[in-house]
């Protein structure tokens, strides 16, 4: 066989395995669907669009200068054994459909979790799939014992709170399934495109810019604000949506809800603006020192909180699934060593846990994922 032959032969082949790969990407729904019409047109008046993609406040590469995705590629395959936990996480079940006579927040595990205050139900980035991933027979699949709530077991939804559109913050089962008991959906800009297209009516849907604020109620209200991070859910999609995080006021309590986000000076000047908070919901885990721009590492995570003024830091995007190189249960470890450093009080629930948003210092603060340690020593509440 000649080599033009031989080469006309691999080319077709490559040709042939791209061709398959984007019907496979057009025949799952899952994927989303890229803003368009109106929607696109008032994305492009938006000042952090530019040049066809959203942007961060400050520069912020992919990966750092000493970082490539040869090496990520090679520390992947020799990762950490402890990326995942040896044995069943430990969870309290919550029956969530009884009122709570108290602010309360019950988190999910990574960053899904149930904000019940001033008569809402607030429900925010909710993850039930066994996966995080556009299909459901391969992806990060979620840790056992941590899967034990469904969409079965959630009260009616007053306000579904979307952060960004990656998967384990944007699950198209779990959002398709709440369609019928959720009132309202808001979303930073572009992500209703997505939802949309899975069938919800565009009437439940409000999308947001940064610094935008909006009245849930007469007496609560929400302000759409800055995070660092990027978005996207499959190929020609990296940042055609906005990413976002929130601030939570009502009469009586402040929240701050983070999302996905490297350290930057958003935090202080939202903490100038909106601070302080009762309790900041800020990730911790999924980072690395390749990626320090989109993701903080644990004592950074511990500055913001300072930066916002938050009475309480409450640590999520850990506990569920395993997106990182680091040890599953190294994020709370770090972020409470470097917390008692500089005075920050900590709450640490187990999945289904309620945490009452309270001013006389209570919170849970087990430490529950020290997996093997006797019960009787793994409960202590902070004080």
């Amino acid at each position: 066989m000649s080599i033009f032959k031989k080469i006309m032969i691999l080319f077709a082949s490559i040709l042939l395995v791209l061709i398959l790969v984007l019907v496979f990407i057009f025949q799952q729904k899952s994927f989303g669907k890229n803003p368009t019409g109106k929607r696109l047109a008032k994305i492009k008046s938006s000042p952090n669009y530019k040049d066809g993609s959203f942007q961060n406040l400050s520069v912020t590469p992919t990966l750092a200068k000493n970082g490539s995705y040869w090496k990520l590629f090679k520390e992947y395959f020799s990762k950490n054994q402890n990326t995942e936990p040896s044995a069943s996480i430990p969870s309290v079940k919550t029956d969530l459909k009884v009122s709570s006579e108290h602010p309360s927040i019950v988190w999910f595990g990574h960053s899904s979790y149930l904000i019940q205050l001033n008569g809402l139900n607030i429900l925010v980035d909710p993850v039930f799939s066994e996966r995080t991933s556009p299909v459901q027979y391969a992806g990060s699949r979620n840790y056992p014992g941590t899967r034990i709530y469904s969409v079965e077991d959630l009260p009616d939804i007053d306000l579904l709170l979307l952060t960004h559109d990656h998967y384990d913050h944007l699950d198209f089962e779990t959002v398709t399934q709440l369609s019928s008991k959720t009132k309202q959906i808001i979303t930073p800009l572009g992500v209703g495109e997505h939802l949309e297209y899975w069938g919800i009516a565009s009437n439940k849907i409000s999308e947001f810019d940064w610094w935008e604020e909006t009245s849930i109620t007469d007496s609560v209200q929400l302000i759409v604000t800055p995070a660092r991070h990027f978005s996207g859910r499959g190929i020609m999609s990296r940042n055609r949506t906005l990413w976002a995080s929130y601030v939570l006021i009502t009469p009586t309590h402040r929240l701050y809800l983070g999302g996905d986000s490297g350290y930057d000076a958003h935090f202080r000047e939202i903490g100038s603006k909106y601070g302080p908070f009762d309790i900041a919901l800020l990730e911790s885990g999924q980072y690395n020192e390749m990626w320090p721009y989109i993701h903080m590492l644990p004592e950074q995570t511990v500055q913001a909180s300072l930066d916002l003024k938050s009475k309480v830091l409450f640590p999520v995007h850990w506990g569920k699934f395993t997106l990182a190189l680091h040890a599953w249960n190294e994020p709370v470890e770090r972020v409470l060593k470097h917390a008692s450093l500089k005075n920050v009080p900590v709450t640490t629930p187990m999945i289904g846990e309620k945490v009452i948003i309270n001013d006389n210092g209570k919170y849970p603060n087990s430490r529950w994922w020290v997996l093997e340690q006797p019960e009787s020593l793994k409960e202590e509440v902070f004080k």
